[in-house]
């Protein structure tokens, strides 16, 4: 990262400011200051252990409001964590930092997001020492985002990646990062910097840039950039690299079986690319990875990974975050008692989200008072943390204002900007006789069917109706009917007495198995003669599994943002420019590829 003078935060909440902010390698200073570094230790001279545990976790709570929460939430809290509101999760524990999820009731809106961080922030200020939080969430866009509408929604990573655009990947990032910290959240856990080699994969998938290693290097670096040049904190994740693996971590624990020579050639890259854009922490995974430590123990409590690996081959001095210490991955081997001890001795500085803070919190303290861990291993980590609280500007000023949100959040210039980088990511794979784009005065009557997956924040969709919706408005008749991920006999038989008459049948497809329904329900259509146009709504793979369809699109993601842009595509108001960054292979013979990384046909 470039040393750069940091930005006033109100200044970055401004659209202007984005753009403004576009020249710079970063808006966050590489490191404290002198002086700043003298304050932050004198801070921490005056912290109570209890205190400099407490800034080590990262916690969850519930609640539209840090202080008048609704009673069910109260409740919640009361159950979950023994407390009743975010001011008091901050007053009791002392925690760092909050992270927000939409099922928590964190972010019903943007003016009630920015009111619930301000709240916090007061809470955090009002500590016997005074110390700001860090406010974290998800918002990788695509597949995950815990805010949605009326903010802006971006293409995700692999739409991203289908662009071949890091300048597209950067104004993503700005635009994201700019609404963020206009909301009052400071830290995004994103890019994701895994590198997505396994269609199978359960839980990266469209999360991942794609599978060539040096073109995810080279996203994640300019996402990096992007977020930080608008003041947000950054996490590189899920090292040393989720890309691998038919588990998901969240319920099991995964074994990544690369050799370190593959780990070097494939996984390494995007990592090393976050640390030289000066990515301000890294998040962990609860992956096992023998060929780095043959311990048997998940990456997050790794000694050999985390620190002989990350800090101390890979240079990086940044703050070191664990993934969520509830996910089944890291609760297998070790009680919940052990596993803050274990992931702060093998070197990380945030502990994200345990299941029980009371029970995490008094084993940390535990093992200091036994001498286990030592409490100047703890003050490296609370140096870390308060460090990254300084470089953001947080206790110059945490606040933030409805006037930015309103300056800032879902404008007009934010929303353009959303469609056209969409606009360079829909990737067309199949074009039978030309069929696309379809003309509206020779195939005016169209059938939109197939899947209506939830939206990853609750607020677009459902992708059918926004289709149908989309095409309508560029001039065709056009009419939807959800079928869902899995059709039975009777939605199948309505969709092809609903094609009848039709000119063309538009179908929506989500994550096509080899056993999975929507395969009948694409046959069924294609037996009827009318054209079969299908959009993969989520993993570009489900091509492979379909057969007699006359064109076919990826859009990586279901969300309105991309799924409008797969309509301008089918109706030829946009020429498809997006090129897979993955390799999408023959279901019959996996070890054939059906279309290379960089396929995409145009017109």
């Amino acid at each position: 990262m470039h040393d750069r003078t940091s930005l006033s935060r109100r200044t970055l909440l401004t659209a202007t400011a984005v753009a403004a902010a576009a020249g710079s390698a970063s808006a966050l200073p590489a490191r404290a200051s002198a002086a700043s570094s003298g304050r932050i230790r004198r801070l921490v001279d005056r912290m109570s252990l209890e205190e400099k545990v407490g800034q080590l976790f990262v916690m969850r709570v519930y609640g539209h409001s840090a202080t008048d929460p609704d009673q069910a939430d109260i409740d919640a809290n009361l159950a979950e964590i023994g407390v009743r509101t975010a001011a008091e999760l901050i007053s009791t524990y002392h925690v760092g930092g909050i992270i927000y999820f939409a099922w928590a009731h964190n972010t019903r809106d943007p003016h009630q997001i920015a009111g619930l961080s301000h709240g916090i922030q007061r809470a955090g200020l009002a500590g016997r020492v005074p110390v700001p939080l860090l406010i974290a969430t998800d918002q990788e866009h695509g597949a995950v985002a815990r805010v949605g509408k009326p903010a802006t929604l971006l293409p995700g990573a692999m739409a991203l990646g289908a662009s071949e655009s890091t300048a597209r990947a950067r104004e993503a990032a700005r635009i994201a990062g700019a609404e963020l910290a206009a909301m009052g959240i400071n830290q995004n856990y994103a890019p994701d910097a895994d590198v997505n080699v396994n269609p199978a994969n359960p839980v990266i998938g469209v999360r991942s840039f794609g599978a060539d290693p040096q073109a995810v290097a080279r996203m994640v670096a300019a996402q990096v950039e992007g977020y930080q040049s608008a003041g947000i904190a950054t996490a590189a994740k899920h090292f040393p690299g989720h890309g691998d693996t038919t588990d998901d971590s969240h319920t099991s624990l995964p074994t990544i079986h690369h050799t370190r020579a593959q780990w070097e050639e494939l996984d390494r890259p995007p990592f090393r690319a976050a640390i030289d854009a000066g990515a301000a922490s890294i998040m962990t995974a609860h992956i096992v990875v023998p060929a780095l430590d043959p311990s048997g123990d998940p990456a997050t409590l790794s000694h050999p990974i985390v620190t002989g690996i990350l800090r101390e081959q890979l240079g990086y001095d940044g703050v070191v975050i664990t993934d969520a210490l509830g996910m089944e991955g890291v609760r297998q081997k070790y009680g919940d008692d052990r596993v803050p001890v274990l992931a702060l001795l093998a070197g990380v500085d945030q502990l994200l989200n345990p299941p029980d803070l009371d029970l995490a919190w008094n084993a940390v303290l535990t093992a200091v008072r036994s001498g286990e861990i030592s409490e100047g291993r703890i003050e490296a980590s609370v140096l870390r943390v308060l460090a990254l609280k300084e470089r953001l500007g947080l206790f110059r000023d945490p606040y933030v204002s409805g006037g930015g949100v309103d300056r800032t959040v879902g404008v007009p210039e934010h929303l353009a900007a959303a469609d056209r980088i969409a606009d360079a990511t829909t990737t067309l794979l199949v074009n039978e006789r030309g069929l696309l784009p379809l003309n509206r005065r020779r195939e005016p009557n169209v059938l939109v069917v197939g899947a209506d997956p939830a939206a990853p924040s609750g607020t677009t969709g459902p992708p059918t109706t926004v289709l149908a919706m989309a095409l309508t408005e560029l001039g065709f008749t056009a009419t939807a009917l959800s079928t869902g991920t899995a059709p039975g006999a009777a939605l199948v038989d309505a969709a092809v007495a609903g094609s009848r008459g039709k000119d063309a049948v538009v179908v929506a497809t989500y994550n096509v198995s080899a056993t999975s329904p929507q395969r009948a329900l694409v046959a069924a259509l294609v037996a009827t003669g009318v054209p079969v146009v299908t959009v993969a709504l989520r993993d570009p793979y489900d091509i492979a599994r379909l057969s007699g369809v006359t064109a076919s699109l990826a859009a990586y993601s279901w969300t309105d943002v991309e799924v409008r842009a797969a309509a301008r595509v089918i109706a030829g108001r946009v020429r498809p420019v997006g090129r897979l960054p993955v390799p999408v292979r023959r279901a019959d013979d996996p070890a054939r590829e059906l279309y290379p990384i960089g396929y995409g046909l145009t017109y």
